[in-house]
């Protein structure tokens, strides 16, 4: 009788805190569907003017909207990459053009100090 009473104890907990989780993440995703009306409501409420002059409607409003979002976005995106690869100390494409760049530079500075050499060797 003890374990059929731990086990029923254990199952209630277990789906108390699934019920409390559910919850949690209903009141989550009622949280951001309101933002989301704000931010729909505020795009369809500011005037937003084409080349011509004349105010825009609201899926033009929209997809204005959505152009700049994906420029955001890209651009943390691009961020969000360029400090990975520093944390995990992997060169970008950048680094590695300019580190070749300084040894082109370091190759010519050594080549035209072993000519002056061979020079100087040469009138002594």
């Amino acid at each position: 009788m003890k374990t059929r009473t731990i086990i029923e104890l254990v199952t209630l907990s277990a789906s108390l805190y699934h019920l409390a989780k559910d919850t949690h993440l209903m009141e989550r995703i009622q949280e951001y569907s309101e933002k989301s009306k704000a931010s729909i409501n505020q795009v369809a409420s500011e005037p937003l003017l084409d080349e011509d002059g004349n105010e825009l409607e609201l899926m033009d409003k929209i997809l204005h909207k959505a152009g700049e979002m994906k420029e955001e976005l890209e651009l943390k995106i691009e961020e969000l990459v360029a400090a990975f690869y520093k944390k995990i100390n992997v060169a970008h494409l950048d680094e590695i053009k300019a580190l070749n760049e300084k040894q082109d530079k370091a190759d010519r500075t050594i080549a035209l100090l072993e000519a002056r050499l061979n020079k100087l060797e040469l009138s002594s």
